[in-house]
């Protein structure tokens, strides 16, 4: 009895962390990121790709905080204690499978195995993914995997079909093959397609806590196993050293014979009452004791009177406010700039500007708030960015969304091949696509996010 309430307990944990994350996420997505999380601030992988910006320069990536960095710290803690407890006991990808496996076992009433000779070789396919996306997340300062990752898709699924097609193709495919493959096998993403689960696993190796089996006692009735979601034999092992183990506590629980499996740290038994408690107090003690010291953060900060950014620090999600408050202009005078009419009402986002004015481009409104303050006569004509020719010399800061690849490439003295690499972006785009529209071959692509890798 006992241990079914622990099994319910780490259900309800489970249950609400998706829960939570989900709504954060929907609101980000239909209300937008000035109050609600997004789903790469609440991932602690973000942070790991966003590592080497904050040692080398000083700065997160795009959509990446403080709080970011304060989760992976927190995991990180507690890979190294507790094994793969976050992935086991916390983590909300992991539900979604959970769920959709309670589902294919309600289904086909039994759960399959791929072969070891395919299962093996699988599951070392995540540390290739872990190496990859790390590698280019760091090389091009910005969340590279994001068009490529189904917990990115999902957490973008309240934008629509339509934005899920455009901006996560892959991830959308990958959230899809997960679900059926999750009805399928446990937890399918986990076991062979996870980065952070491949990290988090690594770490593990030098855990001093370990689950322990008693030869003596055990009955080989086979329900570790059979109960194991990364489907480890228990049942054949004196102690669990494999970094597939979630420590999700689900072979102790499922075992009849009591004190046969333990969980032990450094020599000592812990319940998985325990477990669940310590690993959780962990988590989201570290997050609130952060929050009060106003340490951690996912969202940007607000902006107040005290704000001032410079034009390339605004955003999309800001309104029309926000921005003249940021910049220190006068609010008639930013609807000049934007050239806007001040009928589209100043708590308008940015981004949104587009639904009143339908040729509004965000890009080169920003442009425009670079370019010096024009009084507005009719004597005066609005200037216009000199032409790129082979004399021109620009460094990264200068570089315009307007430009096309083979302008900057010009302009910043680079052959076209190394800017295609630099960019990170394939050949096949065409060299005379301005960069503010390359992201409608790469979706992922932000012309903010290009400047920065220009810079190295």
């Amino acid at each position: 009895m006992k241990n079914k309430l622990v099994k319910n307990l780490r259900y309800v944990i489970l249950a609400a962390v998706l829960i939570f994350v989900t709504i954060q996420s929907y609101l980000h997505a239909t209300i937008g990121g000035k109050d609600y999380a997004s789903i790469h601030a609440l991932c602690p992988y973000g942070a790991l790709e966003s590592l080497y910006s904050l040692i080398f320069s000083g700065t997160f990536i795009k959509k990446i905080f403080s709080g970011t960095f304060i989760l992976l710290g927190l995991t990180l803690i507690l890979a190294l204690i507790f094994r793969r407890s976050f992935c086991g006991l916390i983590c909300p990808f992991g539900t979604i499978q959970e769920i959709f496996g309670t589902l294919g076992k309600k289904l086909f009433k039994k759960r399959f195995e791929l072969p070891k000779k395919i299962d093996n070789p699988l599951r070392y396919l995540k540390y290739v993914i872990l190496f990859v996306t790390v590698y280019y997340g760091w090389k091009t300062a910005g969340l590279w995997m994001s068009p490529y990752d189904p917990w990115a898709a999902y957490g973008h699924a309240g934008e629509g079909i339509t934005s899920l097609i455009e901006e996560f193709p892959i991830g959308s495919i990958l959230l899809i093959v997960t679900i059926i493959g999750s009805i399928l096998y446990d937890r399918f993403f986990c076991k062979y397609l996870c980065p952070m689960g491949a990290f988090y696993g690594i770490l593990s190796k030098v855990s001093p806590g370990k689950i322990t089996r008693d030869e003596n006692t055990c009955v080989n009735c086979g329900l570790c196993n059979k109960n194991c979601p990364a489907n480890i034999k228990v049942s054949e092992s004196k102690t669990i050293k494999s970094a597939e183990c979630l420590n999700c506590q689900s072979c102790i629980l499922s075992c009849p014979m009591k004190d046969t499996l333990k969980f032990k740290f450094f020599g000592k038994g812990i319940t998985p009452l325990a477990v669940i408690i310590i690993v959780v107090s962990i988590f989201f003690g570290g997050i609130a004791i952060t929050k009060i010291t106003n340490v951690y953060q996912t969202t940007p900060a607000p902006i107040t009177s005290s704000t001032t950014l410079t034009p390339e620090e605004i955003k999309g999600y800001m309104t029309i406010q926000d921005a003249a408050t940021a910049l220190k202009m006068d609010i008639n005078e930013l609807y000049k700039k934007l050239n806007i009419p001040t009928t589209v009402p100043k708590d308008t986002k940015l981004k949104e500007v587009k639904n009143f004015v339908p040729d509004f481009e965000f890009e080169d409104a920003k442009e425009n708030l670079e370019t010096t303050n024009v009084p507005q006569t009719t004597n005066v004509p609005q200037t216009t960015p000199a032409p790129v020719t082979s004399s021109t010399t620009l460094n990264s800061e200068e570089i315009k969304g307007s430009m096309t690849i083979q302008e900057v490439s010009t302009a910043l003295k680079i052959d076209i091949s190394e800017l295609y690499k630099k960019l990170n972006i394939p050949t096949t785009v065409p060299k005379d696509t301005k960069l503010k529209d390359v992201k409608n071959f790469v979706p992922d692509f932000e012309v903010e996010t290009a400047r920065e890798s220009l810079k190295k």
